[in-house]
């Protein structure tokens, strides 16, 4: 016979007191700190815990006692289901400010090395609407809200496009309205919807991997630019016509979009990297513009997903590095160049390096059509090209730009700059726990002489921060 387990207890007029690194708001309860999501700070609630360790707990409202004078009503149908956008219960400006205590806590409490004050963060001009890249996921397992179910209601149709339930690989919620991005996301998800239920065309089926419908990514772009591109599961010449239909559809319906792209994903993962794209329609790029520069950006490009911020952002970075025309500059996790080219008519000489090949490509290009001959770019994982025999090639840098993913940089990158010994390092992180960790590895060599928090995702608890660092 099995152990019953100890229900998990419901803690009664809790006062919520701060917001954690993560996003989640926190209580504490005696000894415990509980993590809550969809709250505010001011909040008094009941709570049902639903996850319990020796310190700390996770735990859900169940019950509002008093709502904070901090918290702002969601302007969106979907929240509190759907996995994106959880500040929206927040203030913009208390956003801010959460974002720049997130910041200065992890410089402080895990780097754990002398800092300047930090200045105040940059806000984003748009709070909604600032994506020009979004991508929303068909299946054949609608996830069901609680009021779904409350109500009893019978749904025939199971169909769904929108975004994955966290927590639930295989459940899709169907999204009616997006705000992240300009409407026409939701002119296109939902217009696609109607044809395919129309048509009866199947959804995909993860756990099965089949269905004609998988992916959809759009992006938009300052130049007015649309591009689409459908992933489909194509295992049949009658889903071969299906695909066709679908395409010829969107182009008939929505003459704006310019970039009508799809790919067939026979795979168990929706990752297009090693696929090849198919263009139906236009052109298989589209163009972001940055003060003089125009940028390409394919299929499977790397661009800033706010664009307005991403100029704010690269212009602190400039900045920073203090360019007079003279400096050798090492741009690390280039992507498509967009910071190596931004950078490029202050400096003597640019040289950036990304894992992704298709966006060094991208990278030469739009160094091509600005007229930009001072830039060179190396494809391939940087712990194996960021070498010494790298550097004593190339020259060792003035300048070391380095804008990591989330996991920050490998060791192995972080002693080749402290070999290369650049005069300043400017970090641009879009995670300051692991930025944090990396600039205590720096420190011997390094000190921080400035620190910019740049938010460019609104309504949600991430946050870019750019570091200067110095030799010693």
């Amino acid at each position: 016979m099995t152990r019953k387990k100890k229900p998990l207890p419901i803690l009664e007029n809790i006062t919520i007191t701060d917001v954690a690194a993560e996003g989640k708001a926190i209580a504490k309860v005696d000894n415990l700190v509980v993590f809550v999501p969809y709250a505010v700070p001011g909040d008094v609630v009941d709570l049902q815990v639903r996850r319990k360790k020796h310190s700390y707990a996770e735990a859900e409202v169940i019950k509002f006692h008093k709502y904070s004078d901090k918290r702002s009503e969601p302007f969106c149908k979907h929240f509190g289901v759907c996995g994106g956008c959880k500040w929206q219960c927040l203030p913009y400006t208390e956003q801010l400010h959460y974002k720049q205590k997130q910041v200065v806590d992890n410089l402080t409490r895990i780097g754990k090395i002398e800092l300047p004050e930090v200045m105040p963060i940059l806000g984003s001009v748009h709070q909604t609407h600032y994506r020009n890249k979004l991508e929303f996921g068909f299946s054949n397992k609608r996830w069901l809200t609680q009021q779904e179910i409350a109500s009893g209601a019978k749904f025939d149709v199971m169909d769904a496009v929108g975004f994955h339930i966290p927590g639930a690989f295989d459940k899709i919620l169907d999204i009616d309205t997006c705000h992240l991005m300009d409407d026409v996301n939701n002119s296109l998800r939902n217009g696609i919807r109607q044809y395919a239920l129309q048509h009866g065309l199947e959804f995909y089926d993860i756990r099965g991997g089949h269905g004609l419908l998988r992916n959809m990514m759009i992006r938009t772009s300052d130049t007015h630019e649309i591009m689409l591109l459908i992933q489909f599961c194509i295992k049949s010449s009658e889903e071969e016509q299906q695909a066709q239909g679908v395409l010829e559809y969107v182009h008939s319906n929505f003459p704006q979009v310019t970039s009508l792209l799809w790919v067939n994903n026979t795979k168990c993962n929706d990752t297009i990297g090693d696929l090849e794209v198919h263009t139906y329609f236009g052109t298989d790029f589209i163009y972001e513009t940055m003060e003089n520069l125009r940028f390409k950006v394919g299929p499977k490009s790397f661009y800033q997903t706010n664009t307005a911020q991403a100029y704010e952002l690269y212009k602190v970075a400039r900045n920073f590095a203090k360019l007079t025309g003279e400096e050798l500059v090492y741009d690390l996790y280039t992507g498509t160049g967009t910071i190596a080219n931004f950078v490029a008519h202050q400096a003597k000489k640019v040289i950036g390096i990304e894992y992704v090949p298709e966006a060094i490509e991208d990278a030469k290009v739009n160094s091509q059509i600005n007229g930009i001959d001072n830039t060179l770019f190396y494809a391939g994982d940087m712990k194996d090209i960021l070498n010494q025999d790298f550097i004593e090639t190339h020259g060792r840098p003035d300048v070391i730009i380095t804008d990591p993913p989330r996991a920050g940089m490998h060791n192995d990158v972080i002693n080749t700059i402290l070999f290369a010994a650049p005069e300043r390092i400017v970090y641009v992180s879009c995670n300051p726990a692991t930025q944090a960790r990396d600039l205590q590895s720096l420190d011997a060599a390094y000190r921080v002489v400035a620190v910019q928090p740049v938010d460019m995702f609104p309504q949600t608890h991430h946050v870019e921060n750019v570091v200067l660092l110095e030799r010693r």
